[in-house]
């Protein structure tokens, strides 16, 4: 009998992650940062969390109804984006402001534009600038850790003298373990090192983009903020880069596919977040850099793609 090679349909090459699997392990990634969230602002912290991932969750399964889709919450992707969006809201936020935040990022960024894998945009740093654009006071209002829940003012905004405040700068120590005033899980940088090596660990994130955009950022602060390796250091580990860098800029819908677009899109975002934070009037720039380079994506996998085999002009 003549032997035959049959092939099937593609993909010929096929993987046993599954979108659940994948999200399951950021959550995981995400629960230390989140347990020193909590920690250091009790209630008010278990109040925006729990309200932003119930928002999502029931956002996502009310449009998919409406849509007349399978019901997918059992994916964790909704819950990923309520736990980010809570992470960016300081925990002195009012119960609804969360909520809207939720629904804005599952309903508008991801669902309007064809749903998990479609959104062009982070939705959980989209839902943030829509909450600090609409909200800025609530979004703005930064308490000390602890359960006083006293107001005070960022490192950032200290150190770049955008708010007086009756206070010195927080100790290096402090600002590595999250002691200090901030969105609820941007503080502690070193348990979002942590979960970056777990996802890394995992493979569910290269390290590509988080140290490229890093390293940006440290260089640029370094020689733009008068040669002071304190002061590069400091931007390293003060506001949102970690969680930014680690968690938001790595988004699989919203970030380039070919390793010469990803170096370009995180060296991009590492530059407009320095020069927000160094020369713009808001002392924190991650947001905005991360969703401006993600309107620049489908632009850099344009020019950075492979040509494809025997391809000719």
């Amino acid at each position: 009998m003549e032997t035959r090679l049959i092939a099937s349909s593609s993909p010929h090459i096929r993987s046993d992650e599954s979108i659940s699997k994948i999200m399951r392990d950021v959550v995981i990634a995400l629960l230390p940062a989140t347990l020193a969230g909590l920690y250091y602002f009790r209630l008010g912290a278990a109040k925006v969390i729990f309200f932003s991932v119930l928002a999502a969750v029931i956002t996502e399964a009310v449009v998919q109804k409406i849509r007349k889709q399978e019901v997918t919450i059992n994916d964790w992707s909704a819950v990923v984006t309520g736990l980010l969006l809570a992470f960016n809201i300081p925990a002195s936020a009012p119960w609804w402001l969360p909520v809207i935040g939720s629904v804005f990022a599952i309903a508008l960024v991801k669902h309007a534009f064809g749903g998990l894998g479609h959104n062009f945009m982070n939705p959980a740093l989209a839902a943030r600038a829509f909450l600090l654009a609409s909200w800025p006071i609530e979004m703005t209002k930064w308490v000390k850790p602890g359960a006083d829940a006293v107001s005070t003012a960022t490192p950032l905004a200290l150190l770049k003298g955008v708010e007086v405040a009756d206070q010195s700068m927080p100790s290096m120590f402090d600002l590595i373990i999250g002691n200090v005033g901030g969105s609820i899980g941007e503080t502690s940088a070193i348990l979002l090192i942590l979960g970056g090596i777990y996802l890394v660990y995992r493979g569910v994130i290269t390290p590509r983009i988080p140290v490229v955009y890093i390293a940006t950022v440290a260089v640029l602060t370094f020689i733009f903020g008068g040669f002071s390796f304190g002061n590069a250091i400091y931007h390293v580990f003060a506001g949102g880069l970690m969680l930014g860098a680690i968690f938001m800029a790595t988004d699989y819908a919203s970030s380039p596919v070919t390793p010469k677009g990803q170096m370009i899109f995180a060296i991009g975002c590492g530059v407009l977040t320095s020069v927000i934070r160094l020369y713009g009037g808001y002392p924190e720039g991650v947001s905005y850099s991360i969703l401006l380079m993600n309107v620049a994506t489908p632009l850099i996998d344009k020019y950075t793609s492979p040509r494809v085999f025997g391809e000719v002009k």
